[in-house]
């Protein structure tokens, strides 16, 4: 369908702390990456700033030689005074498995112990390090048995080096505003409502992920619900040649027939194909297509934007926009005038 609806995504750069902020972006690695080599180790800069790639040849030839190998040298002391291990001494590997391209690494309790900069930057170097094997498409990390979980308590699910989005420069703290567009239910559950967002979000979060976590928030004006059946976690989300590969739990597949089976299908597909970026989505449940979502919905099909089931009633994307901008002028003249 033409995406002549799609409102440009607006996006502001504003500089934070480190310490006052939960909120972490990792910088671009920079020239160290311009080689001819094709792997890479990644490594932390000396002042904790970005993740740094050296060029490196593996000996082994199969997947879990790789990985094995890979793990070996990210845990070993570099030679350079201008790189580091991402990973503490601390911090120790306790285990891993490679199951249906799907890598589990297992710490122990120092890696949860780490400041949110550390983390981060440490994550990001053993995800862009490990995803460069063939056979290893997406990365989960647990502590213990734990799976791994961010400074705010969430869930931080699969990872693929795309999870980690690079910044220009040397603005490693930054946070973004973006107008998002998002498609809720109706009150009876039969219809799509558009609900524009202004949201602020951290740059090492893809906007595919960002409109997935706000569909699973729900929406914040009234007379709308969450399509999504509210048991449903993301696992992961994906980008290939415009198609949004989306990774839900097995919480999706509950029956809340109080919502109509397109509505939750269309809610996700519609909301994602508003990103310049998307044009066409595939869902999953634990990693799994094969399946039907209630009677008729095939997730071994990718779905496009469909606008059939929009609430004709309901106030356009335009008015929404109008009325947000209405809001923000007067508030400032009240600012103003106070």
């Amino acid at each position: 369908m033409e995406k002549s609806m799609k409102r440009p995504m607006q996006l502001l750069a504003l500089l934070m702390l480190i310490a006052a902020s939960s909120l972490l972006v990792l910088a671009g690695c920079g020239k160290e990456q311009e080689d001819a080599s094709e792997y890479h180790l990644y490594y932390v800069n000396k002042e904790k700033t970005k993740t740094v790639a050296v060029g490196y040849e593996p000996q082994a030839e199969d997947a879990k030689g790789m990985v094995q190998e890979f793990l070996d040298r990210l845990f070993q002391d570099t030679d350079s005074p201008d790189i580091r291990k991402a990973a503490p001494k601390e911090v120790e590997l306790l285990s891993w498995k490679l199951e249906n391209a799907q890598l589990y690494l297992y710490f122990n309790v120092a890696y949860g112990e780490m400041d949110n900069v550390s983390e981060v930057l440490c994550r990001a170097a053993f995800v862009r390090t490990l995803t460069q094997v063939e056979g290893v498409e997406c990365i989960s990390f647990y502590v213990g048995d734990t799976p791994l979980v961010d400074a705010n308590g969430t869930l931080i699910g699969l990872m693929t080096a795309e999870s980690f989005i690079e910044n220009p420069g040397e603005q490693i703290n930054t946070i973004q505003t973006a107008s998002i567009t998002l498609y809720f239910a109706n009150k009876k559950g039969t219809k799509l409502v558009q609900e524009v967002q202004e949201v602020h979000y951290s740059s090492n979060i893809s906007l595919e992920k960002l409109v997935l976590e706000q569909l699973l928030k729900g929406p914040s004006k009234e007379g709308l619900r969450p399509a999504i059946p509210e048991d449903t976690k993301l696992l992961g989300v994906s980008l290939s040649d415009g198609v949004c590969f989306v990774n839900l739990n097995e919480g999706f597949l509950s029956q809340n027939f109080d919502v109509s089976e397109p509505i939750v299908i269309y809610s996700i597909v519609n909301s994602l194909a508003e990103l310049p970026s998307v044009n066409k989505v595939q869902i999953s449940v634990n990693g799994d297509n094969n399946v039907v979502y209630r009677e008729k919905f095939k997730l071994s099909d990718i779905y496009e934007r469909n606008l059939d089931y929009l609430d004709g009633n309901a106030k356009s994307q335009e008015e929404q926009i109008k009325e947000g901008e209405e809001e923000i002028i007067n508030e400032v003249e009240e600012d103003a005038g106070g």
